[in-house]
Formats: structure tokens, C-alpha cells, sequence
């Protein structure tokens, strides 16, 4: 299939932000699809305005889901709209757009990986989140096996959209802050190649942060739980795999 790529962006009360954003995806040829995780009505009528222009589409869910649901709605979206891959950018601004070209490149050079963010953090990250994700990255590296997974947590991702569409019909990769993680992973177990990018990752003074301490380290907790029992049962197979990589010349 010809290679087709568009952006996906979950938002949740992001009415300020979320135009800058689709401008800056727009100034780089990328459609957008606006996924409204049940938005407060202000937002919702920012995101009804951006779905008038020209390659924006707008997929709305009446209750918020979570992250999760919403990153999911967009890509199957994305699909049925025959694009064959899409990226994943948070509404909020705080990615590196201009790091799109290079992930775009990775991903028309090599169509069958996920291409990733690997965060680069100034001093502006909460000391709380820095702890806990390095936290996830011994998780992750314990449930994959390996080192693969340089950063399970950043949302800032270009996925392919046959292989990412295949693990959700399959398996519950999570709906809210758990989904990074969980899809990830879920695409490491499967062989789907990964390639990486470091990108700076900023925390916006003033910044609308929709993440629950409570619920959704809970979440994230319960995730690494459920992968650690899935890790078990493929660990012969993950163990042959990184054998057989290290013999290759």
C-alpha cells in the first residue's frame, strides 16, 4: 500500500492549545484527527471550529474514556480512512514538532516499526513523574526481557497502523494513563520493530496535566502486574529471540 501518514490527538479540555497544534502538524502535511474525549462544551466548540478546515477530522466521544480509549477511537479512525500510519501527539504542546520530519523519515524508511520518542527532560519535569518512570522502564525491561523499550511513557509515537490495530483487537492494552505502557509492549512481544528518537519533552508553565496520582498509578501498577504473568508465559519464546539476535552477525 502507498505510504500514508496523518496525526491523532486525544483531547480532553485542551481548547487553548489544541490549534496551535494542528497548525504546526498542518505546516508539516500532516492531516490531523481531533479525537474529543468528552470536552467540556468550550472545548468541544474549539475542536468544532478546527473540524471546518481542510484535513482536519473530529471523532467525538460523548464520555471521557481516558488517553487510552481515545489514542484507540483516532487510529482505528485513521484506518478507515486509509491512512497506513499515524502519530501520536498530545493536544497539550508538549512535544517537539519539529522533530516530525524525522520521525516521518524513520517511519518511510522502515514502514513495518514504531517509531518512538525517546524524552529528552529539562528541569521543568515534576520530580514525582521523573521517579516514577524510571520506575516503568525496570518494569518494562523485566517484562520484555531486554532494553528494547527506551521509554514506554511518551505518548510522541508513529505507529504503523496494521500491526497497532491488530494488538487491540486481540487484547485490552488499557484505557487511560496504563495505554503507553501496555500497547508497547504488547507490540514488542509481537516482533513489530521499534526505532527510537530522542526528543525534547517540555511541562508547559501552567499546563493542563490530566493525570490522577491515585488512579492512575494504580492503573499503571495493575498494568505492569498483568504483563509481568504475560511475560512468564512467553519467556522461552522472548529468551530465544534475543539468542538468536545476539548469533546474527
Amino acid at each position: 500500500m502507498t505510504y500514508r501518514a496523518c496525526a491523532v490527538i486525544p483531547v480532553y479540555n485542551h481548547g487553548a492549545t489544541v490549534g496551535a497544534v494542528v497548525t504546526r502538524l498542518h505546516a508539516q502535511g500532516l492531516p490531523c484527527i481531533l479525537v474529543d474525549d468528552g470536552s467540556d462544551s468550550d472545548c468541544a466548540a474549539v475542536l468544532n471550529e478546527q473540524a471546518d478546515l481542510r484535513d482536519v477530522y473530529l471523532v467525538r466521544r460523548q464520555v471521557n474514556g481516558g488517553k487510552g480509549a481515545a489514542v484507540e477511537d483516532g487510529l482505528r479512525k485513521a484506518q478507515a480512512l486509509g491512512y497506513t500510519h499515524a502519530l501520536q501527539v498530545d493536544a497539550d504542546g508538549q512535544h517537539a514538532l519539529e522533530d516530525i520530519p524525522a520521525f516521518l523519515t524513520a517511519s518511510q524508511a522502515h514502514p513495518q516499526a514504531v517509531v518512538c520518542g525517546a524524552p529528552i527532560y529539562g528541569n521543568d519535569i515534576p520530580r514525582s513523574r521523573y521517579y516514577g518512570r524510571w520506575l516503568t522502564h525496570v518494569w518494562v525491561w523485566i517484562n520484555t526481557l531486554s532494553f528494547d523499550i527506551r521509554d514506554a511513557m511518551c505518548g510522541f509515537r508513529l505507529y504503523p497502523l496494521a500491526s497497532v490495530i491488530a494488538v487491540f483487537d486481540s487484547v485490552d492494552t488499557g484505557k487511560r494513563m496504563d495505554f503507553d505502557i501496555g500497547v508497547l509492549v504488547h507490540l514488542h512481544w509481537r516482533g513489530v520493530p521499534m526505532h527510537w528518537i530522542s526528543t525534547p519533552v517540555i511541562y508547559p508553565e501552567n499546563g493542563i496535566s490530566h493525570f490522577q496520582g491515585l488512579r492512575d498509578n494504580y492503573l499503571i501498577s495493575r498494568m505492569h502486574a498483568r504483563l509481568f504473568f504475560g511475560m512468564l508465559r512467553r519467556a522461552p519464546s522472548l529468551v530465544y529471540r534475543r539468542l538468536r539476535r545476539k548469533r546474527q552477525p
